[in-house]
């Protein structure tokens, strides 16, 4: 529950579109569910936009690689 008292419900895929724009920004953006760490991986294919992945135990982080063309 959040302080309105209400209970809160998160989209799996909209969260994974926020983390996407947050790496297009610039930033990092962790995971810690296979399944959101999945449409991650997707959406960032399917934008064409590389990074590394950094698995771990408790989830992934997504690191925006620097290309320089």
């Amino acid at each position: 529950m959040d302080v309105t008292g209400k209970e809160m419900v998160m989209n799996r895929k909209e969260l994974a579109l926020q983390k996407v724009e947050k790496i297009k920004a610039g930033y990092s953006a962790f995971a810690e569910s296979q399944e959101v760490s999945e449409m991650i991986r997707k959406e960032l294919e399917h934008q064409q936009i590389d990074v590394y992945e950094d698995m771990t135990d408790l989830g992934s982080w997504f690191i925006p690689t620097n290309k320089k063309e």
